[in-house]
C-alpha cells in the first residue's frame, strides 16, 4: 500500500472512532412508534403559565445504606435526591449525586402515582413515621412506608424497600379497597430529567435521555430532541423505561406482566418526563391488591445490569459492534481481576490484541517495508516521467509486478483490525469501572485526561517515529502531511480520557517494534539479493 493510501486509510479509522457517538446521536431515525399526542391520562406535571412546571416541596426523608444517601420528599413520595456511596463525584469533593432537585438546570427525580378517583398521584402529601431511616449493621434491607389519606374508602400505602449491596431499590403500593364498590386503577412510574446536563463536551459527547426495552422492540433510545418535537406514546406487553448517562442509569421496571404504556412528555423548555402506565385491573370491594415495582439507579456495571432486568444491559452501547466489543470487555476485566489495576490491564490486553494480529500485521509491514526499499527506484521513475502521469503509473505498476508487491497488500490488514480497535475504543469511552481508576503516578483517573499531557506526548512522539518507518512520500503534499498529523493527532488526544490514549500508546509501541524488526529483515533480504547478484 503507498503512503497515501496508508494516510487515508489511519486518517479513516480515526475519524470513524471520533464521529461515530455523533452520528448515532444526530443521524439515527426517530423513533418510528413515536405518535403526535401523549397518551390519555398521562400523568405529567402540567406546564404553568411561565413555561415552567412545578414540583411541590413536603417533608424531607433521609434514607442512608451501604450504597445510598436518598432523600424522598412526602409529596408524591418522589425520590428527590440520590447520591451513590461508593462512586465519588467528578470534582472528588463526596459521594457522586445522581439525582437532584435542587437545581432547575440540573434536575432528575423519580416519580411514582396512582390514576383513579381519589387515589395518590405525584401530588398528593403522604406521611412517615419517621424522618431519619438508616440500614444497620446485620440487616440486609431497609423499609421506608409512607401513608396517604383515606379517600372515598380507598388507602394507600408506598413503601420504599432498599437492600444492602444493590442498586435495586423495591417500591410497592398496598391498597385496601374499604368502600362498597370495586375500583379500576393504573399506576405509573415516571423520571423526571432535563436536557442541559450530562452532555459530555464537544470532543467527548456522550448520550443522555430516555431508553426503553421489550422482548419485541429490543433496546430503543429517545433523544430529548424527539421529546420536544412530539410526546412518544408506546403500546408495549413488557420492558421497562429508563434515563441513561454517561457511566450511570435509572430505570423503571414493574414486576407486573400486565400489558403497558411507554410515554414521554415534555415538562417545559428544558425539562422532561419519561414513564410507564399499567392498568391494575379491578379490585373488588372489600379487597386489597399489591403492586410491585424495583428501580434500578447507579452504575452500569454489566453484571449487575444483567442481573436487574432483561435487556438492561444494552444500556452499555457499543452499537453495532458489540458483538466484538462485549467479548473485549470481558476479557479486560478478567485481566483486571488479575492484575488489579485497570491501567495494566489495559496494557495486557492490547498486548494481546496485538498478539493475535501478529502475522496478519506482519505481511502489511512486510509489504510497507519493500516499498521503503523500492523508494529510491520510485523517485527515479518520477524524475524520469516527470509530469506524465500515465508513464508513471504504468512504470510504477511494471515494477510492482517484477518485484512481486502487491500496492494494496496493506490494506487487508487495516481493514481487518479497524472493528476491533473501535470497539476496544468504546469498551474504554464507556467503562464506568475506569472512572477515578488510578494507574501510577501522575494518572489518578483513567477516564479524564492526562493532567500533564504526558501520554498524548508520547503518542504523538510514536506516531513521528512511524513516519520514519515508513515509505518516504514522494509527493511533497503527502510529506507535509505526514510531518503534520503527528501534531494533529496529539491535539486530539489532549481532549482525550488518559485511558484511550494508554491503549493507543501502547499500540503504536508495539507497531514500531514489529515494523522495526520487519524493516531490518527486508532490509538485509535486499542487500544479500545484491550482494548475489554481483
Amino acid at each position: 500500500m503507498d503512503t497515501r493510501r496508508l494516510i487515508l486509510f489511519v486518517i479513516f479509522s480515526f475519524s470513524i472512532m471520533l464521529l461515530w457517538d455523533a452520528w448515532q446521536q444526530k443521524q439515527a431515525p426517530e423513533t418510528p412508534v413515536a405518535q403526535a399526542v401523549a397518551p390519555q391520562g398521562t400523568p405529567a406535571d402540567k406546564p404553568l403559565e411561565n413555561g415552567g412546571f412545578s414540583l411541590g416541596q413536603g417533608s424531607r426523608i433521609s434514607v442512608k445504606t451501604d450504597r445510598y444517601a436518598a432523600v424522598i420528599d412526602t409529596v408524591g413520595g418522589d425520590l428527590r435526591q440520590l447520591s451513590l456511596l461508593e462512586h465519588q463525584a467528578d470534582d472528588n469533593a463526596g459521594p457522586y449525586e445522581l439525582m437532584s432537585d435542587a437545581s432547575a438546570d440540573k434536575l432528575y427525580v423519580a416519580q411514582t402515582g396512582l390514576k383513579g378517583d381519589g387515589l395518590p398521584t405525584h401530588y398528593q402529601t403522604f406521611t412517615a413515621t419517621g424522618t431519619n431511616y438508616a440500614l444497620k449493621d446485620g440487616e440486609n434491607s431497609l423499609e421506608v412506608r409512607l401513608t396517604a389519606p383515606e379517600t372515598n374508602g380507598v388507602s394507600v400505602d408506598k413503601v420504599y424497600t432498599f437492600h444492602r449491596g444493590e442498586y435495586l431499590i423495591d417500591v410497592r403500593y398496598e391498597i385496601k379497597n374499604n368502600s362498597d364498590k370495586a375500583i379500576s386503577p393504573s399506576v405509573y412510574y415516571q423520571i423526571i430529567h432535563d436536557n442541559q446536563s450530562n452532555q459530555g463536551s464537544k470532543m467527548m459527547p456522550t448520550f443522555t435521555g430516555g431508553a426503553y426495552y421489550t422482548a419485541e422492540d429490543k433496546y430503543k433510545k429517545v433523544k430529548f430532541d424527539e421529546m420536544a418535537k412530539k410526546d412518544v406514546s408506546i403500546n408495549a406487553k413488557d420492558g421497562w423505561i429508563g434515563l441513561v448517562q454517561h457511566y450511570f442509569v435509572s430505570a423503571w421496571i414493574p414486576q407486573s406482566n400486565a400489558e403497558r404504556k411507554f410515554y414521554t412528555t415534555k415538562l417545559s423548555e428544558h425539562d422532561f418526563s419519561i414513564g410507564t402506565i399499567l392498568p391494575l385491573g379491578e379490585i373488588a370491594a372489600g379487597t386489597s391488591k399489591t403492586v410491585d415495582a424495583r428501580l434500578f439507579s447507579g452504575p452500569q456495571e454489566q453484571s449487575a445490569l444483567e442481573a436487574a432486568a432483561p435487556g438492561l444491559e444494552y444500556v452499555v452501547d457499543y452499537g453495532i459492534l458489540t458483538v466484538i466489543a462485549k467479548p473485549l470487555m470481558w476479557l479486560l476485566t478478567h485481566i483486571h481481576d488479575l492484575v488489579k489495576n485497570w491501567g495494566i490491564a489495559i496494557i495486557l490486553l492490547t498486548v494481546l490484541i496485538k498478539a493475535a494480529f501478529f502475522k496478519l500485521s506482519a505481511s502489511g509491514y512486510r509489504n510497507m517495508a519493500h516499498l521503503r526499499e523500492m523508494a529510491p527506484r520510485m523517485q527515479a521513475l518520477k524524475d524520469k516521467f516527470g509530469d506524465d502521469k500515465q508513464k508513471l503509473q504504468q512504470a510504477m505498476m511494471e515494477m510492482y509486478r517484477t518485484e512481486k508487491i502487491n500496492p494494496m497488500g496493506g490494506c487487508l490488514p487495516i481493514l481487518v483490525q479497524i472493528p476491533v480497535f473501535i470497539s476496544l475504543y468504546w469498551v474504554l469511552l464507556g467503562s464506568v469501572q475506569l472512572r477515578h481508576a488510578p494507574f501510577f503516578g501522575w494518572i489518578h483517573d483513567l477516564s479524564a485526561t492526562d493532567p500533564y499531557f504526558v501520554l498524548p506526548i508520547l503518542m504523538g512522539a510514536t506516531m513521528i517515529i512511524q513516519t520514519f518507518l515508513n515509505p518516504p512520500p514522494t509527493d511533497p503534499i503527502q510529506a507535509k502531511v505526514m510531518k503534520i498529523m503527528p501534531v494533529a493527532f496529539s491535539i486530539f488526544f489532549f481532549f482525550f480520557p488518559a485511558g484511550l490514549v494508554l491503549y493507543w500508546l501502547v499500540n503504536n509501541i508495539l507497531s514500531i517494534w514489529q515494523q522495526w524488526a520487519i524493516n531490518r529483515m527486508i532490509h538485509a533480504e535486499a542487500l544479500a539479493k545484491k550482494g548475489h547478484g554481483k
